[in-house]
């Protein structure tokens, strides 16, 4: 009997060390039951894209922080705070959530701000962007890895099921991107994630000779001579819908203008170069093919 009792203890005790195991780094604690290892991490992301990867992988419940452009999911509103934008954040609203751990990409952050990150003393991992499928999809391994998590393949994998809907476009329309926010009217050049998605869709930038966004100018527009112009779906609310669009000075002079192709997609859907790019760039390319008709 006390030999039986023996047995037992010791089979207990070897157990609870295997339980007490299955806890690895970053107080990751790895469950069947569950779709996300459970962790403790306080989490301020400092990008869309970013933002949506945690959130894809599970851990959206630990995200305390994030940056304007994280619009998706929407329910992160009413538990993260926004943080404002990452060229004129200040490290002070950071501090404030107490994090434990910051993700950024290297994208648009400002260089003081950068600096104190670093030196805060708190776990960061500032990620490099890449504007393509290739790049998304390592940028989820990174992230993925970067919170404890392996289980990240899936998201790969509907990027490119998603890419599997993309259709050839015979002649590729010429597309402006038009960032309409306020009086703020801003056109995209090379280098853009929206140079990117719209070559990615099948389509042509519809400016070549310069990078980054510069100021919408009517002698812009009418050189660039658009088939299609593109919009942020808010912007193009804000820019009176498509009768206000074809006020704005250069625009009726334009291919696009003439045959009233003007298409808008949700912001956070088309710029973020996260978990659904793919989605992105196969309604894109729908969108595309439909003003061509």
């Amino acid at each position: 009997m006390k030999k039986l009792i023996l047995v037992a203890s010791m089979l207990i005790a070897v157990y609870s060390c295997k339980k007490a195991d299955a806890k690895s780094e970053n107080n990751t604690e790895v469950t069947a039951s569950s779709e996300a290892p459970k962790t403790s991490n306080k989490i301020v992301t400092l990008s869309g894209g970013i933002t949506e990867i945690v959130s894809a992988l599970g851990h959206e419940s630990e995200i305390v922080g994030t940056d304007v452009t994280s619009t998706y999911p929407e329910s992160l509103k009413a538990t993260a705070k926004d943080l404002g934008h990452v060229r004129s954040m200040t490290i002070e609203p950071i501090m404030a959530v107490n994090p434990t751990l910051i993700l950024a990409s290297d994208k648009d952050i400002n260089p003081e701000l950068l600096g104190k990150i670093q030196s805060s003393g708190i776990q960061t991992e500032i990620f490099n962007q890449e504007y393509s499928v290739e790049g998304t999809k390592k940028l989820i391994e990174q992230v993925a890895k970067a919170i404890g998590n392996t289980d990240y393949q899936k998201l790969n994998n509907k990027i490119d099921e998603d890419m599997k809907q993309v259709q050839p476009i015979a002649k590729k329309p010429k597309v402006l991107f038009i960032y309409a926010r306020g009086n703020n009217l801003m056109v995209a050049g090379k280098n853009t994630p929206m140079e990117k998605l719209i070559g990615l869709a099948g389509g042509e930038n519809a400016i070549n000779d310069f990078e980054d966004f510069k100021p919408l100018t009517p002698e812009a527009v009418v050189k660039a001579n658009p088939d299609v112009l593109f919009f942020f779906t808010s912007g193009l609310q804000g820019a009176g819908g498509n009768e206000g669009v074809l006020k704005m000075p250069g625009v009726s002079q334009t291919n696009a203008g003439k045959n009233k192709n003007i298409i808008a997609m949700d912001g956070g859907l088309v710029s973020s170069f996260g978990p659904r790019l793919g989605e992105a760039v196969a309604g894109l390319n729908k969108l595309l093919i439909e003003s061509a008709k």
